[in-house]
């Protein structure tokens, strides 16, 4: 049987036999079954069953079946485009069309018949995997999806409302996924082989990628791609979904214009990238900002930005510019504010020289689990620039260059909230002393779906930074601060 056939019987398109009409009356007694009658009627049963085991299988023979018409339009559309595919000449637009065009005619040239549908989801198939990101290009394409994380080819999950979830969505192999890989870190100028098996890269919309491939992935490449929205996140959109009040956005906005240094703070994909966009929208226009990352993900609103991206070492071992040479270099570029996408090496020290020599207004990230952590953290970070300096001239750097620390928590209920807005006070002997004018207050408890119904209240301390406000003219209600709240004490310094 060829394919053709079976396609046709897996539809049910053979012809069926002629049928024959049996006569009935209705009002004539039926006999008393015989043995030979109970004997038809089992044989019809177990045919039945068979029948219903067997179903699943045919769906298998026609997915496989499918798939095979895959592979091998898939094959044979590469081999009619050839060098196109990396044709720097053509736009995406008629890349595009290009492809749909080559594609018609190797599915015609197939001559295997398939239904409306069945065309239309092969079709769309194929160009993901020839121009797009293969299987999980319809993830990347739904905005409910926040994160798409491929552990093997053959097992893929998606983060939806902060909660991670099993897909049935599967590459037809590692050769598959590699291509994807290659596909992605190629566009941005990185590389990925057995000389340097992991990289970090980013898609045309900004979104974060991270692959990696064995010898380093024993299972296989696995690729984890953190999606960033197509429009930025604003202020109003943060109040909205509550991981801000609006007396915290107040704050931290009198803050941005104050020229506070700013760190932002947080675990793993609780969005710190994202309120860092936030809070740049504060700042003025007319303000120069020096922007520097691993990979660029910052999506500042302003027109006067820089915006500059470490790159890694080439084949030789040569050609490496990070994240500290950057630091250093804006430092000659007459920058207003230096805006570092995440700190996590010795460019700590360069950006705490930074802001205590006249850089006023800069904010970063950094990884940790509270305010208090996340002084620690950078004391590390500090320490990591093999300068020898010691504890006490580290920490001293910290309190007079860090003004406010902005910590936020990714909750149980996969919501991400801000908790802590911590001002760093300065030093009582050898400790930075912290003072929280924002904690989350979790005494609400939960609601019947499990989300966090608990807010962000103010503590009832003003901060000593607001003398500044009133020195440069920058108005703020006093509501904003509220009242002590009992049960809630101010963090000190320990």
């Amino acid at each position: 049987m060829n394919l053709t056939d079976r396609f046709q019987n897996l539809r049910g398109e053979s012809k069926p036999g002629p049928e024959k009409s049996q006569p009935t009356d209705v009002f004539k007694p039926k006999p008393a079954a015989t043995t030979l009658g109970r004997k038809h009627e089992e044989q019809a049963a177990g045919s039945a069953a068979t029948a219903a085991l067997e179903m699943p299988a045919v769906a298998s023979v026609a997915s496989e079946a499918l798939n095979a018409l895959k592979e091998r339009a898939t094959q044979a559309l590469f081999e009619r485009l050839g060098s196109r595919l990396t044709d720097s000449a053509l736009e995406d637009e008629e890349l595009h069309q290009f492809v749909r065009d080559e594609l018609k005619t190797v599915v015609d040239e197939e001559q295997v018949p398939l239904s409306g549908p069945e065309r239309q989801r092969l079709i769309r198939d194929i160009i993901d995997d020839v121009l797009g990101h293969g299987p999980i290009q319809r993830f990347l394409d739904d905005p409910s999806i926040t994160e798409v994380m491929v552990n093997r080819h053959d097992q893929v999950y998606v983060e939806r409302q902060g909660r991670i979830l099993p897909t049935d969505t599967k590459f037809s192999s590692e050769d598959a996924l590699r291509r994807v890989i290659d596909r992605i870190v190629s566009k941005v100028g990185r590389r990925i082989d057995e000389s340097s098996p992991l990289v970090d890269a980013r898609l045309a919309d900004g979104s974060r990628v991270n692959a990696i491939i064995p010898p380093l992935a024993v299972n296989g490449p696995a690729l984890t791609i953190r999606k960033f929205g197509r429009e930025a996140l604003t202020v109003h959109d943060l109040v909205s979904l509550g991981s801000l009040s609006p007396e915290m956005a107040e704050l931290l906005n009198a803050c941005v214009k104050a020229r506070l240094n700013i760190i932002v703070s947080g675990g793993t994909g609780t969005g710190k990238t994202t309120l860092l966009n936030v809070l740049s929208g504060f700042i003025p226009p007319d303000d120069r900002i020096v922007t520097i990352e691993d990979a660029v993900e910052l999506q500042l609103q302003q027109d006067h930005v820089i915006r500059l991206e470490s790159r890694p070492q080439n084949i030789e071992g040569k050609g490496e510019v990070s994240i500290r040479d950057l630091v250093r270099n804006s430092l000659r570029m007459r920058p207003d504010r230096i805006v570092v996408g995440e700190v996590r090496g010795g460019e700590c020290l360069d950006m705490l020289q930074a802001m205590n020599t006249g850089h006023d207004g800069s904010i970063s990230t950094v990884h940790a689990n509270s305010p208090r952590d996340a002084i620690a953290r950078l004391e590390t970070l500090v320490l990591m620039a093999g300068m020898d300096l010691p504890l006490r001239a580290v920490r001293e750097q910290l309190a007079s260059a860090v003004n406010l620390i902005v910590h936020i928590t990714r909750m149980r209920d996969g919501s991400r909230r801000v908790t802590h807005v911590t001002e760093v006070q300065g030093m009582e002997g050898d400790i930075v002393t912290l003072q929280d004018a924002f904690v989350f207050d979790y005494s609400a408890g939960i609601d019947a779906n499990g989300r966090f119904v608990g807010k962000p209240v103010p503590t009832g301390v003003r901060p000593r930074f607001t003398e500044r406000f009133a020195e440069l003219g920058i108005e703020i209600s006093p509501a904003v601060f509220g009242a002590i709240l009992p049960g809630i004490a101010p963090a000190r310094g320990r």
